[in-house]
């Protein structure tokens, strides 16, 4: 007879529910992320009662985009911007603030601006992907798309590639520049600038785009304020004064517009992604010396405004219809901007004037029509009740109708300015007038939501939690005592997602918890006979606080003080004793554990690795940060001068890979315990060496307040239950205090590129992933150590120990996920649906999917199955 092995019920609810998180997550965001629909082909000039379009003022655009031009980098006093405010004051240049909506990072931005409509949130994940063609603009209608279909010039493009990825073979010459690497701040724009002279001199182009990232690079390195910022934009200035004297020179750009303005700001600290004011707030400038004839004059510079609002404010898609009537062509056909009234005075007729508002409301009016009756042909099959309008969308289609049967009555006597105003202006005490009701209505709405998909994600989460409570139930015998803590922690954290402030600022939620938790521990440890454990959780409590401000993140206090920006940055020489510190001492624990090798081979290991690591770390830094390298860490820079960036990575990474087959082939051929331990510990230094390798300079400090932290719960020697515990609030509360956050903005690409040459999807998303949730991955790989310790200690069978372990993350993992799939269902028309709860779901899948999947279970399943051969 044979015995067929019958897995438990327990691991078969446990595995199910692990797949049903990818499942869940698909569904979700299958149903939250529609795919949004565009009406296809080129706008034409429709014919109007009013006659035939005006004459343009202007037949080239150079549009110049300066990658996070922050509003205030260009209109305040002490700005580098200083020729810019001079053709301001002088009347040539006429300047705004564009408001951005979120996500503010480039793609999303571009596809505003071009279009004139409002991007799918989508495009902020397909942002990070350089090889996607997928959110291409070749099938819809844009401005560039516009001044091809003139066929009065050439388009060209110089600068960051993205243009080239969404408008693929519309320019005739182009030169692409990566976005990600961010630590050039120096080729990545003389590579745009060295195009300009010779292209000004050209005469066969009508559309010239040029995007400038070096400032955007700046700010993600040293923030607004940084050494580097002001010399930036006195570059850019001087960018502006080339264009704008050849305009002024040469005959044939005479007739020229130059547009320059930010895609995105940048919050305080020197990134973006969300919707803080400064982040929402980018400058825009029109300038050519046509527009002395009919500017305004302002205050320049301008007074400081907190909100970063100066001047006009103004939508970026109000762009679109603006170039529309400035160089002469159709509103493209998916635009939901409105025209900028302050250039209405090139055309002093009257039946222009309205010309241009009613052309712009009319094609507004087609998509109202296309989105709410399925019919773009301007109500003919929608004509809704106006006594007693049944929707936003029908109050608009009456009034429609009104302005267009009044629009003819202004034709006759003198112009009427009430009319215009009624169809472009809105007053925020009275009510919202046509065009800008429009825009503001169709950019707000809420996306088409597949409700049935959103209810089966939700559906499923559910499922997944209830199989992962029934497997920690039977896995193994627990108090429920013991699972009190935990069960407290997750339904805390639901109820907090509901809450766009929380989720802003969750790092507290989990400090707080932590310490609180580290405290429960030591008081436990009484009864079990602990030297000293109040003394101990005191050292481990106090690392938890530097750990807690050493990084100031989240949204309301991004920017202000914090270990690092006030001590740390501050002080090179401090900076470089602390991260020596930490270098030593994993050097030192390393060799130790490798004392079963010949003293010779291993000190001649670590030696090898930890040079390589250290001058990889000081090269990177003086190419990233060389403000940090000063004194001793610059003498060190000269002496280990030599290979590329690229090469130094490949050989820390050669190196380290080269090490570990050392302790891994220890696991399979030595069966003693203490040989096991001490792979298993080998393992854990080589990941600690790499994490140092992917996190930035003024982070490694703070694994050795992780050493602390890890060294008081060995010390205390706690239950698995504990240790499961102990793992999920470290994980997340280190990855907040390495600078993480719930925003697209505190993505970190720094360390995204470390020995790779080119852009490879594969390579840049796994380095992506592991250096923002470096912290706790290693905080997975401490927690396999304690596991295995608790095994040993209680002489537990091989899989109960683990088993009970990815359960209780499993439940955490599905409940947390099911309360964020509810948050965003049940708050979808919430005001910030897209700028807090949206992103929040995305690093809900970053945590599911990378690390509970791959990491706890793949990744700490693999060390714990090694420790345990």
């Amino acid at each position: 007879m044979h015995r067929h092995h019958v897995f438990p019920v327990s691991t078969v609810l446990l595995v199910v529910a692990n797949l049903l998180i990818p499942i869940s997550i698909v569904l979700f965001a299958v149903g939250f992320f529609p795919y949004k629909p565009f009406l296809p082909g080129l706008a034409e000039y429709q014919s109007l009662d009013y006659g035939s379009p005006p004459d343009a003022p202007f037949d080239r655009l150079i549009f110049m985009v300066i990658d996070a031009l922050r509003s205030d980098f260009v209109y305040l006093n002490g700005s580098g911007f200083e020729f810019t405010q001079r053709l301001i004051s002088d009347g040539v240049a006429i300047p705004y603030t564009a408001h951005a909506t979120s996500p503010t990072i480039t793609m999303p931005r571009i596809k505003a601006i071009t279009t004139g409509s409002t991007p799918s949130f989508l495009d902020a994940i397909l942002n990070f992907d350089e090889a996607d063609a997928s959110s291409t603009l070749s099938a819809q209608d844009t401005w560039l798309a516009q001044m091809r279909a003139k066929r009065t010039g050439k388009l060209v493009m110089y600068g960051d590639d993205t243009w080239l990825k969404l408008f693929p073979g519309v320019f005739d010459r182009a030169d692409g520049t990566s976005s990600f690497f961010v630590s050039d701040f120096t080729e990545v724009d003389n590579n745009v600038t060295r195009h300009i002279p010779g292209e000004l001199r050209n005469n066969d182009w009508n559309t010239m785009i040029l995007h400038y990232l070096g400032l955007d690079h700046i700010g993600h390195k040293t923030g607004p304020r940084g050494p580097n910022m002001i010399p930036k934009q006195r570059e850019m200035d001087g960018v502006v004064r080339q264009i704008y004297e050849a305009m002024e020179t040469q005959p044939h750009l005479q007739s020229t517009l130059l547009v320059f303005c930010g895609d995105h700001g940048m919050n305080d600290a020197g990134n973006h992604g969300a919707s803080s004011p400064g982040e929402t707030s980018p400058a825009l400038v029109f300038v050519s010396p046509k527009l002395k004839s009919i500017s305004k004059t302002v205050k320049v510079p301008a007074d400081f405004a907190e909100d970063f609002q100066y001047y006009s404010v103004v939508e970026q898609s109000d762009l679109a219809p603006t170039l529309a009537a400035l160089l002469g062509f159709p509103v493209p056909r998916n635009s939901l901007g409105s025209f900028m009234l302050d250039f209405l005075a090139f055309w002093p007729e009257k039946h222009d004037k309205i010309q241009i508002l009613m052309r712009n409301a009319r094609q507004i009016m087609d998509i109202i029509t296309a989105t709410y009756s399925g019919s773009s042909s301007m109500g003919k099959q929608y004509n809704p009740n106006c006594v007693r309008p049944g929707s936003p969308a029908e109050e608009l289609t009456c009034e429609w109708q009104y302005i267009s049967e009044t629009a003819g009555n202004t034709l006759v006597g003198k112009p009427d300015d009430a009319w215009i105003a009624d169809m472009s202006r809105s007053d925020i005490l009275t009510k919202k007038q046509w065009l800008s009701k429009a825009q503001i209505m169709m950019s707000s709405m809420a996306s088409n939501y597949d409700m049935p998909m959103l209810v089966y994600g939700q559906l499923a989460a559910v499922a997944a939690s209830i199989a992962a409570i029934y497997a920690v139930a039977a896995s193994a015998p627990i108090l429920a005592a013991n699972l009190a803590p935990f069960a407290l922690i997750t339904v805390l954290y639901g109820i907090m997602m509901f809450a766009s402030s929380y989720v802003e600022e969750e790092q507290h939620f989990w400090y707080w918890v932590t310490s609180a938790w580290l405290l429960y521990l030591a008081i436990r440890s009484i009864s079990r006979e602990i030297h000293k454990p109040f003394f101990v959780a005191s050292i481990a409590l106090s690392a938890m606080r530097l750990a807690r401000g050493w990084n100031q993140t989240g949204q309301k206090f991004a920017g202000e003080p914090d270990i690092v920006t006030s001590f740390v940055a501050s002080n090179p020489p401090l900076l470089w004793f602390l991260v020596m510190t930490t270098y030593a001492m994993v050097s030192l624990e390393l060799f130790n554990d490798l004392k079963n090798t010949p003293t010779v081979i291993s000190g001649s290991v670590v030696a090898g690795i930890v040079t390589s690591v250290v001058s990889f770390k000081l090269a990177f830094t003086n190419e990233d940060a060389p403000e940090l390298v000063v004194g001793f860490a610059k003498t060190l820079v000269y002496i280990f001068d030599g290979p590329s960036l690229v090469n130094r990575a490949r050989a820390v990474f050669l190196g380290l890979g080269l090490t570990s087959i050392y302790p891994l082939y220890s696991l399979v051929t030595r069966g003693t315990a203490a040989s096991k331990n001490e792979a298993m510990r080998i393992l854990h230094h080589i990941y600690t060496l790499f994490a140092l390798t992917q996190s930035r300079v003024t982070n490694a400090p703070l694994f050795l307040l992780f050493q602390v932290i890890y060294l008081f719960l060995s010390r205390l020697r706690p239950e698995p239950v504990e240790i499961t515990i102990s793992s999920l609030l470290l994980q997340f509360s280190s990855f907040f205090a390495m600078g993480g956050s719930n925003a697209i903005s505190g993505v970190d690409l720094s360390n995204a590129y470390n020995g790779v040459s080119g852009f490879n999807i594969i390579a840049v998303g796994v380095l992506t992933y592991l250096s923002n949730w470096a912290a706790p991955v290693w905080w997975a790989s401490a927690s396999n150590l304690l596991l295995l310790q608790s095994r040993q200690l209680t002489k537990s069978g091989y899989g109960s120990v683990y088993q009970q372990h990815v359960a209780i993350l499993t439940v955490f993992s599905t409940a947390s996920l099911g309360f964020v799939m509810v948050a965003c269902t049940a708050l979808r028309t919430h005001l910030f649906i897209w700028t807090v709860f949206s992103p929040k779901y995305l690093y809900s899948m970053a945590w599911s999917l990378g690390q509970h999947l791959i990491i706890n279970i793949g990744f700490g399943g693999l060390l714990y199955w090694l420790g345990c051969i």
